[in-house]
C-alpha cells in the first residue's frame, strides 16, 4: 500500500499563487507517476496535472497550462504542484493520486484525504 498525505491549500485572492505538497510513504517503489486531480463543487472529477518519476515527462489539464507546475523531490517521495494566477475557477478540493502508470496513462490507484483550495474574486 502507498499512502499519501497532501498540504499547502488554503484561502487566496484571484490572482495569487499557492503550492500543494503530496507525501508518499509505504511501498512507494511501487509507483512511477503521481498526480493531481480536483473536484469543485457540482463538478466532475478533474485530472490537473502529472509526473512520471522516473523521467519527469509532465502532463496537465488544458485549463491550468501555463499557471500550474507540478514537479518532485525523489529524496522526500514528494510531489508539488505550484499553482499561479489562481482564479475562482480554481476553487475544489485538490487530491493527490499515485500509481504504476505507463504510456501517459494519469494515477488513479492511490489516493489522499485531500486539501481545499478557495480562490476569491
Amino acid at each position: 500500500q502507498v499512502q499519501l498525505v497532501e498540504s499547502g491549500g488554503g484561502s487566496v485572492q484571484a490572482g495569487g499563487s499557492l503550492r500543494l505538497s503530496c507525501v508518499a510513504s509505504g511501498y512507494t517503489y511501487s509507483v512511477n507517476c503521481m498526480g493531481w486531480y480536483r473536484v469543485a463543487p457540482g463538478n466532475e472529477r478533474e485530472g490537473v496535472a502529472a509526473i512520471y518519476l522516473d523521467g519527469g515527462s509532465t502532463y496537465y489539464a488544458r485549463s491550468v497550462k501555463g499557471r500550474f507546475t507540478i514537479s518532485q523531490d525523489n529524496a522526500k517521495n514528494t510531489v508539488y504542484l505550484q499553482m499561479n494566477s489562481l482564479t475562482p475557477e480554481d476553487t475544489a478540493m485538490y487530491y493527490c493520486a499515485a500509481d504504476s502508470c505507463r504510456d501517459g496513462s494519469w494515477p488513479y490507484n492511490y489516493w489522499g484525504q485531500g486539501t481545499q483550495v478557495t480562490v476569491s474574486s
